[in-house]
């Protein structure tokens, strides 16, 4: 590692039990993140930094990562915590020989239009990863710094801001293209290259931002904030585009999961309880001791799933993750119904089948159903109305009706007797609810009085709801 100046390695956040404690300090949080790690997995990544070239930052990144993860889905959460636990310099890096100075102007500011030409032409090169690397620390030390509450601190925006290398995409392309003959092809190929690059940029200044940040108010605190969270521990409210598309790509992997514990459950089911008056009747040829248990021969259901769904945009990642997780378990139901509202309530079902994606579904429900009835609103109390009126035969005393939904309902009519008659009808009936417990009721937020005629659960993330629904799924 390179050590740089101006911060103590106390300060730093140096372990006091040396590379043992460290190692062990660096496992808590993966843990912390979300990444299961074992103890015979801390054992392994203990052996393999006895063994590996310690001043090779990269190969310890991999020996880590090879002893440590389970799922290649953990790694942008492991590389995140490794660049904070295993920096890459302590404090402002040291000058070197080989770094490159960024321009400045005679009165001694950054001349970001010559910045931004050098910068282009680093980024149109197959080997200037090193000195993109040192211009990122550059770019941080010079451009990245700002007066907090708190004193000093550093910003990846406040770097990259005047500099905008997104806007440099042309350049590169010239100089990356070959000639006036390239195809269209290999336009392509170099236009992603180039965004590849400029991303590859960006992700290492924001490392260095948090390497610096770090240091001055704890790697812990910056890891609560700054790093990738698991798909699983993603808030459904305050998910970015990227982390839902990660929790579509997980749905297959939640999903086979929820069906081997429905699988568990269904066998254990199958035993039967115990027959006392068989059991009994068996025991007089022991003497009257219950050697052998007669268990009642079980009457299995036909499970029937009714799934209730608010597709407001309010709501909508938890929605449509719950529909791509419920209709990928469609299998594991004699019979599957899914309704769909805003303020108005259709059957949706025939949108969902094995070879829809979720994004064409999404686009056929809105287009071709009747989920919207007058001003666009989430009216619970209208949806509830027209559902039951609408289709009466849907819920029956061998279904299990699921709900879907924050509970907003504009301050409008919740119909509770509606509701009420719904549960009293249904075998199961269970409400899942994306916002915390303790907003329940707040502002237009009816959930505190519909949870007083059905069962709700807070489900804001995916590892929230895979064991919510889990526990909820008839067998």
């Amino acid at each position: 590692m390179v050590t740089g100046s101006g911060v103590d390695p106390d300060v730093a956040g140096a372990a006091p039990h040396g590379l043992p404690g460290h190692l062990v300090g660096f496992v808590e949080a993966l843990r912390a993140r979300g990444i299961p790690v074992g103890p015979s997995e801390t054992v392994d990544a203990g052996r393999v930094v006895t063994v590996i070239d310690l001043m090779d930052r990269e190969v310890l990144r991999e020996g880590l990562a090879c002893s440590l993860l389970r799922r290649t889905t953990h790694r942008a959460t492991f590389d995140g915590l490794f660049d904070l636990w295993f920096p890459v310099a302590v404090g402002q890096r040291s000058a070197t020989a080989e770094d490159i100075e960024i321009p400045h102007a005679p009165d001694g500011t950054v001349d970001i239009a010559a910045l931004r030409e050098m910068l282009a032409e680093l980024l149109s090169r197959d080997d200037a990863g090193d000195l993109l690397d040192r211009m990122a620390a550059q770019l941080v030390e010079q451009l990245g710094q700002y007066q907090s509450a708190r004193g000093p601190s550093f910003s990846a925006y406040q770097a990259l801001k005047d500099v905008q290398p997104q806007t440099l995409l042309a350049k590169i392309l010239a100089g990356l293209a070959n000639g006036p003959g390239t195809s269209e092809f290999d336009t392509e190929v170099a236009r992603r290259a180039a965004r590849g690059r400029i991303d590859a940029f960006r992700t290492s200044v924001e490392a260095e931002t948090r390497r610096r940040v770090a240091e001055r108010i704890g790697r812990e605190r910056v890891a609560g904030y700054g790093v990738a969270r698991q798909a699983e521990d993603v808030d459904f409210l305050r998910a970015s585009e990227r982390e839902l598309t990660e929790l579509r790509r997980s749905s297959q992997r939640l999903a086979r999961i929820l069906a081997s514990r429905l699988a568990v459950r269904r066998r254990h089911s199958r035993r039967g309880e115990i027959d006392l008056r068989k059991t009994l009747r068996k025991s007089m040829s022991t003497g009257g001791v219950p050697i052998d248990l007669v268990n009642k021969k079980p009457r299995p259901g036909r499970p029937e799933l009714v799934l209730l769904c608010d597709i407001s945009g309010s709501v909508a990642g938890f929605s449509n993750f719950t529909l791509l997780l419920v209709s990928a378990l469609r299998e594991q139901f004699s019979r599957v119904r899914i309704f769909a509202f805003v303020d108005r309530t259709d059957e949706v079902t025939r949108f969902f089948d094995p070879r829809t994606q979720l994004d064409s579904a999404l686009t056929a429900i809105f287009t071709e159903s009747d989920v919207i009835g007058y001003d666009g609103h989430s009216d619970y109390g209208s949806a509830l109305t027209s559902f039951a009126t609408d289709f009466p035969d849907a819920v029956t005393s061998r279904s299990s009706l699921l709900i879907l939904g924050d509970g907003r309902t504009n301050y409008r009519d919740p119909e509770l007797e509606t509701l009420r008659t719904l549960v009293g009808t249904a075998k199961h009936a269970h409400w899942l609810n994306p916002e915390p417990v303790r907003q329940w009721g707040s502002g237009d937020s009816a959930a505190d009085r519909y949870r007083e005629v059905i069962e709700m659960h807070e489900c804001r993330s995916a590892g929230q709801l895979t064991e919510v629904v889990s526990r909820l799924l008839p067998v």
